[in-house]
Parts: C-alpha cells; sequence; structure tokens
C-alpha cells in the first residue's frame, strides 16, 4: 500500500457509505476482516458481520454528512488517517477520528481501528 492508495481506499470507503447496500464493501475489506469501532471495542469478525454494522450504524445513503480524510502515514501493510465527519445540515453531530488499516496484498483491509474523538470529551485521565 501507498500513499495514494490508501487515499484510494479512504475515498472508496466514503462512496459505500453513500452508496445503498453493502456490495461494494467486498472491495474495501477481507473476507475474514476485523473491525473495531474503537481501541477498546470488541471487533466484528468477517465482512457479513461489517455489512450488518454498516447497515445498522447509519441512515441511509441519503444521510447528509461531509467527511474529510487526510493519509498521515503508510508503512508496509498499516496505514494510518485523520478524518473529520460531521453529521446534518444543520450540524447535529462531529467528530473526529484516527482510522488504522492494515492492508493485503489485494488492497483490501484485514484490519480496522477507529480512534474517535468527541467534542467536549476529556483528554484528561482524571476524567
Amino acid at each position: 500500500m501507498d500513499r495514494d492508495g490508501f487515499q484510494r481506499w479512504l475515498n472508496g470507503y466514503e462512496r459505500a457509505w453513500r452508496s445503498p447496500g453493502t456490495a461494494s464493501l467486498d472491495e474495501l475489506f477481507a473476507v475474514e476482516a476485523t473491525y473495531r469501532h474503537s481501541p477498546y471495542a470488541e471487533p466484528l469478525h468477517g465482512l457479513p458481520a461489517i455489512e450488518a454494522d454498516w447497515e445498522a450504524e447509519r441512515d441511509g445513503p441519503d444521510e447528509v454528512f461531509t467527511m474529510l480524510a487526510t493519509v498521515l502515514a503508510v508503512d508496509g501493510d498499516i496505514s494510518v488517517a485523520h478524518v473529520l465527519v460531521r453529521y446534518g445540515e444543520p450540524l447535529r453531530q462531529e467528530y473526529q477520528d484516527l482510522w488504522l488499516a492494515w492492508f493485503d496484498s489485494e488492497g483490501r483491509v484485514t484490519r480496522f481501528e477507529e480512534w474517535p474523538f468527541w467534542p467536549d470529551g476529556s483528554w484528561s485521565a482524571g476524567g
């Protein structure tokens, strides 16, 4: 994987989120991929679980949102991006996220992990 390839993958992820159904996810994720919504969340195992999760999590392909993804690093099979997501017009939800993605030789993700950060969330170990 290189930076341009990862950016294409990120663009494909956004396209898939904006598309009805989940048919295009097999272009993004390997059949045996794992997906974590946060580093402490239990992972989803396998493409069918990821597809079901997508259908449950989104409002649908007409959902109003913007997504700005910036590639931060690519090193071998692991890539990292910063993602800013805003939902609604007017804005009803926003968060920033770090995405860690491990790729196979076919350019599909085998392991995906999000590190979401919400506005007004604590940054302190004290809560």
